[in-house]
């Protein structure tokens, strides 16, 4: 399903909520033995709509018509709107055991004995907010891996 949110958008004033910088957030991986990459499943669509916002993603099909209850792809401020919940989750991890960029996660550990509680308070968050991971886009406990295009190494980029 394609639905055309071209005049909605058009509409909609540009949410300024900034984007984390990437060089930023790949610089702070370097100095941890151990990372563990995840996308959440379905990411935008974690976040509920406004019940007075739903009739403006309203959709035609054969079988009726219909309006979206989450946020669906494709609208204007998604990622910001996405940025912004990730930052408010996982506030108390953020630079610390944590880097996240919209859709993409990394809890990231000094060492390996602390590797099993940054992940223990990575799920906890996750189940709290009833988010959940793909699993074809996850990998824990390694030493280095592609985060935000780069591939990602305790020594650095």
């Amino acid at each position: 399903m394609c639905v055309d949110f071209t005049d909605l958008n058009k509409a909609c004033p540009k949410d300024s909520f900034p984007l984390s910088r990437i060089d930023q957030l790949v610089d702070a991986t370097s100095e941890h033995e151990l990372l563990s990459f995840m996308d959440p499943y379905s990411g935008y669509n974690h976040i509920r709509m406004d019940e007075q916002d739903e009739p403006k993603t309203t959709f035609i099909t054969d079988r009726g018509v219909y309006c979206y209850r989450v946020m669906p792809f494709r609208l204007k401020n998604a990622g910001a709107t996405d940025q912004r919940l990730v930052n408010r989750m996982f506030k108390e991890q953020l630079g610390k055991s944590m880097e996240v960029y919209v859709d993409v996660m990394l809890t990231k550990s000094v060492t390996t004995a602390a590797h099993p509680r940054d992940l223990c308070e990575t799920f906890q968050i996750l189940r709290q907010y009833r988010m959940r991971l793909n699993p074809t886009k996850y990998t824990f406990g390694v030493s280095s891996g592609k985060f935000l295009g780069y591939m990602v190494h305790r020594k650095g980029i």
